[in-house]
């Protein structure tokens, strides 16, 4: 294990640790980030790569375990008192460089005075404090010439975790949740990233941005199904591939990190939208999300986050979401009709009424059938091929997927090329599969 992945290592067993120390039960999700109050972010060059096999020269925030895009996750805890101090190891011609946190009063040292904020001349350092009063979801950002230094690579997500607890999004017994997953969408102008490469300063003209490629998390799809932390994606650690068992509550920390708009799409469900810029959408102290809203598409916003919950049993669906024939037991044994307190199973979320129904499909004999890279052995899911014999293809599971898109058809490509750009796709597993 190279230096790198070995401080990677550490840093989530300690934040992990921490997790357990500071509230007591972990949340069973946790997403990859730095552990505060004190971070220490560097700004340096790098390179990433995108779906279609490009490179393309970035900025980057280093966190201590090199330059990523986006930069690192900043998780503290409500109450905390954070400071981070940002060095400028940027080429001289990239100029000053700065962080602006959205929604947090910040207290700025060193450095010199910029249009937003302090700035970190050329080997220079700054450091902003502030009080994370609010929990939510935020952004950080550079504040100098963002036209060009965000769209170079230097944002990133600021988590702020509730006094309530971990398992929590705010002070308040209706944000619980089960799952977290963040979604920072940014996009890409190619030509702007070589001008810069090959010193091309006089030629920049941000006025004439057109993207052409599209992130969740700094990877295009399909990179983004990849575990986290891969070793061929160096500057690229975060994934976007949700799961998730049935009937368990996702919450979905969203942010707007580039200059577009983007209509992000959720299939198998609606959305909840419970907040928006790190503040919950109540109509009052003690009300909870009551002013939330439910959506299949939602604009995610330059510059705005939202947390969004979205769940999944198979309710209504009106056959069997496991395919039993009945008859298996100690499975809706207390099952009541008409009674709807009985209607989910204990064990494995099972939609009762729904118990035993079949698909409602006539299955084709073997004989009639290609087996596809995702064909598990049922009906549901399928494709075009064959499988090896013994491989029990790419949905061993038989998992359900869902794909979650932009629902503006150039943003589903990278540099035109399909498959790319802002896809994925929701997996809801058996109760049985073991999910991080």
């Amino acid at each position: 294990m190279n230096d790198i992945h070995a401080k990677r290592a550490l840093r989530i067993l300690g934040f992990l640790a921490a997790l357990i120390l500071v509230w007591g039960a972990p949340a069973w999700a946790v997403i990859h980030g730095l552990p505060g109050p004190n971070f220490s972010l560097t700004a340096k060059t790098g390179h990433i790569q995108t779906s279609d096999g490009d490179s393309f020269l970035m900025w980057m925030f280093d966190g201590g375990d090199g330059p990523q895009y986006p930069g690192p996750t900043l998780i503290v805890n409500q109450g905390q008192s954070v400071e981070v101090t940002l060095t400028n190891n940027l080429p001289t011609q990239a100029g000053n460089v700065s962080i602006v946190f959205l929604g947090q009063d910040v207290t700025a040292s060193g450095g010199v005075q910029g249009l937003l904020t302090r700035e970190a001349v050329t080997a220079g350092t700054v450091t902003y404090t502030f009080i994370a009063t609010h929990p939510g979801t935020y952004l950080y950002q550079s504040g100098t010439r963002p036209d060009l230094q965000v769209e170079m690579g230097l944002v990133g997500a600021l988590i702020v975790r509730p006094s309530m607890g971990t398992n929590y999004v705010y002070n308040h017994a209706d944000t619980y949740f089960d799952r977290e997953f963040l979604l920072l969408i940014t996009e890409m102008d190619p030509l702007i990233h070589r001008q810069v490469e090959l010193g091309q300063w006089s030629q920049i003209d941000t006025s004439a941005y057109y993207a052409t490629n599209w992130f969740a998390n700094g990877r295009n799809f399909p990179d983004n199904m990849a575990a986290d932390f891969v070793p061929w994606l160096p500057t690229q650690p975060y994934k976007f591939n949700p799961r998730m068992h049935p009937r368990e509550r996702v919450l979905v920390r969203s942010l707007g990190g580039g200059v577009d708009i983007h209509p992000f799409h959720y299939h198998g469900n609606d959305a909840e939208v419970i907040a928006k810029d790190g503040r919950m959408l109540s109509s009052g102290a003690g009300e909870g999300p009551d002013l939330a809203w439910k959506t299949t598409t939602r604009r995610t916003i330059p510059g705005q986050t939202a947390d969004v919950f979205w769940t999944w049993s198979g309710e209504n669906l009106g056959w069997d979401i496991y395919g039993h024939d009945g008859t298996e037991p100690g499975i809706c044994t207390g099952y009541i009709p008409g009674n709807p307190a009985t209607y989910f199973d204990p064990g494995n979320g099972e939609y009762c009424p729904d118990h035993g129904v079949p698909f409602p499909v006539i299955l084709p004999t073997r004989d009639n059938l290609t087996f596809g890279q995702f064909y598990p052995g049922t009906p549901f899911l399928g494709g075009t091929g064959d499988l090896a014999p013994g491989d029990p293809g790419l949905n061993a599971n038989a998992g359900y997927f869902y794909m979650w898109h932009s629902h503006r058809e150039k943003e589903l490509t990278s540099n035109d090329i399909w498959p790319g750009g802002l896809v994925t796709f929701m997996i809801v597993e058996h109760p049985d599969v073991a999910l991080p």
